[in-house]
């Protein structure tokens, strides 16, 4: 059996299309702001009967996919989010509604039976997101955000006060440097970190805990995920489909492509308590941004990591370029001003970070900029920052 398919563009009301897609009715793939459906000409008017949802990956560590998603798990991911959280409550949409991130902000609405509160603007500010608190009707509240939007709620004091009201600060969509979620926590905020992606409907791992019935397994050192919440796969494309999740044993996992290792932790609060320990998972960077520079093996993550816990660097990215004499070389990027990070500072930014990694490990240069290109999900446009490192 099928049922329709409908893309929506960004004034649709994709709330209310979603609970519909979610209770049976047609299945929606939520369209980008200035998108149309004639944009999508390759669009199938209909897809199984099972699939409520697709998504299109925004294609920052390869190109897009689309990703099929049931009704059942993406409000099996909802619900185990809600449990994990401590209980519904009002959420404020801070994300786009086109990718995984927002549309889980939807699907946790759903869930609750509350409204979210949009924030308003065309571009997310800390005045917008104060507005949008001020429309919340209850005081169990709810946020996501990926760590740019968290930085500059930080940095000031009105939207910072909000944001110590809410229950949970969820933060992901990419790597959030462990300075800023350490800045958050002194602050007061309860800050959580999300991993996850569109293929799990979602964060579906919470400051390195599987929530719900989410299982986590490292087969050669990369991150594997199962359970209830997984899609059902990539629309039209059953290569990648068989490729990226397999099944074994009768259970279905899905190939992350992050490399990553699981610690067991015991919880602070309940050690003197003989409290079992908890296995926690450390994501540590992408299996597929390792190069080879000068016959040495470089995690493009590890380098990033390295440079973001250095004062002002904390929006650091990271991307590949040739190199003429060791084949390949990190380039770092930046958006800090001169006047907080200096030249002088960036020359030794380079320098720690070989002592740290290695000389290999050290970037050809730290690129500064006015800003970071991002891409509408607010993670970094890597693919553009490439072609930059490219040409210099």
């Amino acid at each position: 059996m099928t049922r329709p398919l409908q893309a929506l563009g960004a004034d649709a009301d994709v709330f209310a299309a979603l609970r519909a897609a979610l209770s049976g009715g047609p299945a929606i793939l939520p369209l980008a702001p200035g998108e149309h459906r004639g944009d999508r000409a390759d669009l199938p008017a209909e897809v199984e009967q099972k699939v409520a949802l697709v998504v299109q990956t925004s294609g920052s560590t390869g190109r897009p996919k689309r990703v099929a998603l049931s009704a059942d798990a993406i409000l099996a991911n909802a619900g185990a989010s809600q449990a994990a959280l401590g209980g519904p409550g009002q959420w404020i949409l801070a994300l786009p509604t086109h990718y995984i991130a927002g549309l889980n902000v939807l699907s946790r609405s759903l869930a609750a039976g509350t409204e979210p509160v949009i924030v308003p603007g065309e571009h997310f500010t800390a005045d917008g997101f104060v507005a949008a608190t001020r429309e919340l009707s209850i005081p169990e509240r709810f946020v996501a955000l990926v760590p740019a939007q968290l930085t500059t709620l930080l940095d000031d004091r009105a939207a910072l006060a909000e944001l110590r009201r809410f229950q949970r600060v969820l933060v992901g969509g990419q790597a959030t440097p462990r300075a800023l979620l350490e800045r958050a926590e002194d602050a007061g905020v309860a800050v959580s970190r999300s991993y996850g992606s569109s293929e799990t409907s979602g964060g579906c791992v919470y400051d390195g805990v599987p929530i719900g019935t989410t299982q986590v397994r490292i087969v050669d050192g990369e991150v594997q995920l199962g359970g209830p919440s997984l899609a059902e796969g990539y629309l039209g494309d059953a290569e990648l489909t068989a490729d990226r999740f397999v099944v074994d044993e009768g259970m279905r996992w899905y190939r992350t492509s992050d490399g990553g290792r699981l610690e067991n932790v015991v919880p602070d609060a309940a050690a003197d308590a003989g409290a079992p320990a908890v296995e926690r998972l450390v994501v540590t960077g992408r299996l597929d941004d390792v190069i080879i520079s000068g016959g040495v093996k470089v995690a493009l993550a590890a380098v990033e990591r390295t440079l973001r816990e250095l004062p002002g660097l904390v929006d650091a990215v990271v991307v590949a370029a040739d190199d003429p004499r060791w084949g390949e070389a990190p380039v770092a990027f930046t958006a800090a001003p001169a006047d907080r990070v200096d030249d002088a500072a960036l020359a030794e930014a380079i320098a720690e970070v070989g002592r740290r990694l290695g000389p290999a490990s050290r970037p050809r240069a730290i690129v500064r900029r006015a800003s970071l290109p991002l891409l509408a999900s607010g993670k970094p446009d890597r693919p553009a920052l490439r072609r930059e490192a490219a040409a210099l």
